[in-house]
């Protein structure tokens, strides 16, 4: 499906709904249905091209990539802590929610784009007893055993001659340690684990929570955890301040 009436879009794409009758759908992914294509970022939130003809002309010209690679799909969906740069420009990006749970970019520099925070969604036992990692976006890695399905790893994106998925930091999910929730209605607040609540059934667990800049308590269920930071947030290093 190559377009979804802009009516009955994602809200989280926070797009115009009048504007046209029909806006890009995201294409098969890393990504679920709710991505953003990365069209509708670059014309409707950033103002970076007109139409689609414009921006399959940047993209043709291998001008952006994202987390490393180059894009030449406009269809290609984006979600949370993907980065989008572009050489030419020397503009680099991040992709966040803001607390409506609405896609909101934030500028970064070029050092902050050759990394990228991801979510441990598995691990699976390979042959010979080594252990893969399956990231959440599709992504597959060899680590070690000390890491947990939720936990957060900081990768390199193998830009400039580095190693692609080298890990470099490992944020846990634990009590104490610091997450950004990415759904449900308290989406885009950065908050402390106090306690996580097991519910029995296929139901998920929930998880008390207080937020790192009013101290407000909350709860939220675990899918909605990704974990960026021990006992301090380390959104920093993308120079984003909590």
């Amino acid at each position: 499906m190559a377009h979804v009436k802009r009516i009955v879009a994602p809200a989280s794409w926070g797009i115009g709904r009048k504007v046209s009758k029909y806006v890009t759908a995201p294409a098969p992914g890393p990504h679920n249905a709710g991505a953003l294509p990365i069209a509708v970022w670059m014309r409707d939130q950033m103002g970076f091209a007109r139409n689609m003809k414009e921006i399959k002309q940047i993209l043709h010209d291998r001008q952006v990539i994202v987390n490393g690679s180059v894009c030449t799909d406009p269809h290609i969906g984006l979600g949370v802590f993907d980065t989008i740069s572009f050489p030419r420009l020397g503009k680099h990006y991040i992709m966040l929610l803001d607390k409506s749970g609405r896609f909101a970019s934030s500028e970064i520099s070029g050092d902050a784009a050759q990394v990228r925070l991801c979510k441990i969604n598995n691990k699976t036992v390979l042959p010979g007893g080594k252990i893969q990692l399956n990231l959440l976006y599709g992504a597959n890695l060899i680590g070690e055993n000390t890491y947990r399905p939720k936990d957060s790893v900081i990768l390199t994106l193998g830009v400039d001659g580095q190693p692609r998925f080298e890990i470099r930091d490992h944020f846990p999910f634990a009590v104490g340690n610091v997450a950004m929730i990415v759904g449900g209605q308290h989406s885009g607040r950065v908050a402390r684990i106090r306690s996580v609540i097991p519910v029995p059934g296929s139901v998920p667990n929930r998880v008390s929570l207080e937020e790192v800049q009013t101290g407000e308590v909350f709860e939220t269920i675990e899918p909605y955890i990704f974990m960026v930071g021990k006992e301090e947030p380390a959104l920093d290093i993308w120079g984003i301040t909590v």
